[in-house]
């Protein structure tokens, strides 16, 4: 049956959407914590105490932590819109866009299995 005409995904498309989510899941989780014991090894190392090479290093320190505490706020945001789909999926809203309440294609799903808008929709928003 064309997606076009469907109102949602069958229990077997729902069940393959939920393994990705879930490989993805514990794939992001792993991430976060590496990104979190990186972070807090980083805080704890106080092994050198050359004052000028320290200082150079200051900062060096200050811009990796930063990028460091914003690719775990991004990989925090990543998981809690994975456990979102996860609660799509086991409401059976899974792969609706929330704009035109079209089913979202398979493809773009697989790749972006957290996804809440079309392509079509995404454009439109991208362009106001």
């Amino acid at each position: 049956m064309d997606e076009n005409k469907r109102s949602r995904y069958s229990d077997e498309e729902l069940q393959e959407f939920k393994e990705i989510i879930l490989e993805k899941l514990a794939k992001a989780k792993e991430n976060l914590a590496m990104l979190t014991e990186a972070f807090v090894n980083d805080a704890n190392d106080a092994s050198d105490t050359a004052p000028t090479f320290k200082i150079l290093e200051e900062g060096s320190s200050v811009s990796s932590k930063e990028d460091n505490a914003n690719m775990a706020a991004r990989q925090q945001k990543f998981i809690k819109d994975l456990e979102a789909a996860l609660v799509r999926i086991e409401n059976k809203t899974y792969g609706i866009c929330r704009v035109t309440g079209k089913l979202i294609p398979k493809e773009r799903l697989r790749i972006v299995p957290h996804a809440t808008l079309s392509l079509e929709a995404k454009l439109k928003q991208n362009q106001r």
